[in-house]
């Protein structure tokens, strides 16, 4: 059965700061003054490579006694390459990310080949990696003029 979730995305007066907000919790995006923001949040791609490891570590969490898994500490380290010419319209290349690379750091007694399997399976099951893995329909549902 399908689950709808919802989020909005506002343009706030200062700069390029954008408030998005779910199930009321809000966060601030913005980009680095380079880039024309005011530096005041992270910016949108950056918020992505967030979301895939927040998702990512709450799969191991959620999933480590189901798979027989055990550890003290995670966290995973994310970084993505894209070029910012393409965003800019300077250049015809892609505006999002050409690669994703994460490297999940465990503090655990299990093996290596363990950790590895583990790892496998959080990769498998992560819905935020799904959805850069296999890429998402996108439907512009309306334009709005007020």
């Amino acid at each position: 059965m399908l689950t709808t979730f919802k989020a909005t995305a506002k343009k706030l007066p200062e700069g390029l700061q954008v408030e998005s907000n779910s199930r009321g919790f809000k966060i601030i995006l913005d980009e680095p003054e380079d880039m024309g923001g005011t530096d005041k949040g992270m910016n949108p791609v950056e918020t992505l490579l967030c979301a895939l490891g927040a998702c990512q570590s709450i799969v191991a969490s959620a999933f480590a006694e189901a798979n027989d898994f055990s550890f003290d500490e995670f966290h995973i380290e994310l970084e993505g390459d894209l070029d910012p010419d393409g965003f800019m319209g300077i250049a015809d290349v892609r505006p999002g990310f050409q690669e994703i690379r994460f490297t999940m750091h465990f503090k655990t007694e299990e093996s290596q080949e363990k950790a590895e399997a583990f790892a496998d399976f959080i990769e498998k099951t992560c819905p935020v990696g799904d959805c850069l893995a296999n890429g998402v329909k996108m439907v512009k549902a309306g334009v709005v003029r007020h």
